[in-house]
């Protein structure tokens, strides 16, 4: 299908785009690299009367990664946060993540923005901003403020992020050194939305584990950021019983559709794989 008629703007900062999104709130919609916004629009499932496309932007594109946290502009792409030495160096589960998105061409424009602003539950980097316990900086009409990642997603499709605010940053803190990490992902095909999608970060000291963190995607209408999951495996040598109390506990908070990449009770069966893989591979990477 064709989208329907809107009107196109391009800004070139970010006071001119929440100017525009103030001007038209209801009606205009942020366009990055359109991944997921087009497809929508030709489906007639989005039908903004204004699009706004943020690509001239360029306080959005920057990555800065020091000892306390990180912060990636909205508008760097999923090519760009492959290439980032620094992430693959302080935070290597972005890119692998990355890595596992879609195909090249669409991780050559692909935003990290736009991949966790919209609230697809099929989307990769929700689920590992959430593991990561990252914020968002959403910038408005009435200021700047922060928004975690663990609370920002309401429902598919629905987040906190009010219609006149535009997503400027990702602010994350840095993981500790010698962490491993994995984000293990089932699909039909390269380049699909994940069946079932897991990420993981332990740390360890003296073979005990003394900090987990494990997400799910596309397990529920929103990411799950799994908490008694992860607190199951804190305090132990990430040993068999360990692994199962989390797969068991990851399971519990799943809730997917039944659709074409399986049934119900798959999904769910699939997920707890994941959730072992991932453990599996992240406590092998752990220094």
């Amino acid at each position: 299908m064709i989208p329907g008629s809107f009107d196109y703007h391009r800004p070139n900062t970010i006071d001119e785009a929440v100017g525009l999104l103030a001007s038209h709130a209801g009606d205009a919609f942020i366009l990055a690299g359109g991944h997921s916004l087009i497809p929508m629009m030709k489906l007639r499932m989005a039908t903004p009367e204004h699009l706004i496309d943020i690509q001239d932007i360029s306080e959005l594109t920057g990555i800065s990664v020091n000892a306390d946290h990180i912060e990636i502009g909205a508008a760097v792409t999923q090519a760009q946060l492959i290439a980032s030495a620094d992430l693959s160096t302080h935070c290597p589960i972005l890119s692998e993540t990355a890595l596992q998105i879609a195909d090249p061409q669409i991780r050559n424009v692909g935003t990290i923005g736009g991949n966790v602003a919209n609230g697809d539950p099929g989307n990769d980097m929700p689920a590992i901003m959430q593991l990561l316990d990252a914020a968002f900086v959403l910038r408005g009409p009435d200021g700047t403020r922060n928004v975690s990642a663990r609370t920002f997603y309401e429902a598919a499709y629905f987040t906190a992020r009010d219609e006149s605010e535009i997503l400027t940053a990702i602010r994350i803190p840095t993981p500790p050194a010698g962490h491993g990490h994995s984000y293990q992902k089932q699909k039909r095909k390269i380049g699909d939305y994940a069946t079932a999608a897991a990420g993981v970060i332990v740390t360890m000291h003296n073979g005990t584990c003394t900090s987990a963190s494990i997400a799910l995607t596309n397990l529920a209408d929103t990411p799950l950021w799994a908490e008694a999951a992860s607190n199951a495996l804190v305090g132990t040598s990430l040993d068999a019983t360990a692994i199962d109390a989390a797969v068991s506990a990851a399971r519990a908070i799943t809730d997917p559709a039944s659709d074409g990449r399986g049934p119900k009770e798959y999904r769910t069966h699939l997920a707890g794989i994941m959730v072992k893989r991932a453990i599996q591979t992240a406590h092998a990477r752990a220094a």
